[in-house]
């Protein structure tokens, strides 16, 4: 099943996730429907808020970006629960598009080098630690869970800036290849 991407103005993308346990019914399904919403938006990651489920569940499936980015060379991964216990000092500052916020790209300014705990989708514990562009693709989704959007990490000004285009996304005025869902 393919699910419309909650766009900018939505209530559920700037709630905290909640964690679920071993008992959420459907998980397998909805990791799978969960990937085939992202491919058929093209995207490379999508947090399950992006899909108006306010859970702390991330898939990735950035290995389309590995001719520019060798380290996402197979990066596929399911986060379930995932907590960034380290962030590095040094900062690149790249740009960035989200499902959320279609037509919009920005540079955003991220540590280079994360740690990630997190729960596969059979609940079993992992830590990993990312560099890169793959640390960057999973904070980015990683703020979704947190209730944070791309464009917060911008000026005031940047998003004064943006502020007319965030509006028609609000009131769904965009042309995507994909369905949205305006609050």
């Amino acid at each position: 099943m393919i699910y419309p991407v909650v766009v900018y103005g939505h209530p559920v993308l700037r709630k905290v996730a909640e964690e679920i346990d071993e008992d959420f019914e459907g998980l397998n399904e909805l990791i799978d429907n969960m990937f085939q919403t992202m491919y058929k938006s093209e995207g490379i990651g999508l947090a399950a808020p992006q899909i108006g489920k306010s859970i702390r569940l991330i898939v990735i499936d950035a290995d389309p970006l590995k001719d520019e980015f060798p380290e996402l060379e197979n990066f596929k991964r399911v986060y379930v629960n995932p907590i960034i216990t380290e962030y590095n000092d040094d900062e690149v500052s790249l740009s960035e598009g989200c499902l959320s916020l279609p037509g919009i790209r920005e540079d955003v300014k991220r540590p280079t080098k994360i740690k990630v705990e997190f729960e596969d989708e059979n609940f079993e514990l992992h830590e990993e630690v990312l560099e890169g562009f793959a640390a960057r693709v999973v904070q980015h989704e990683y703020d979704h869970i947190e209730g944070k959007l791309f464009v917060d990490h911008l000026s005031p000004l940047k998003k004064r800036l943006l502020k007319g285009k965030l509006n028609a996304i609000t009131k769904g005025k965009v042309d995507v290849s994909y369905r949205i869902k305006t609050a």
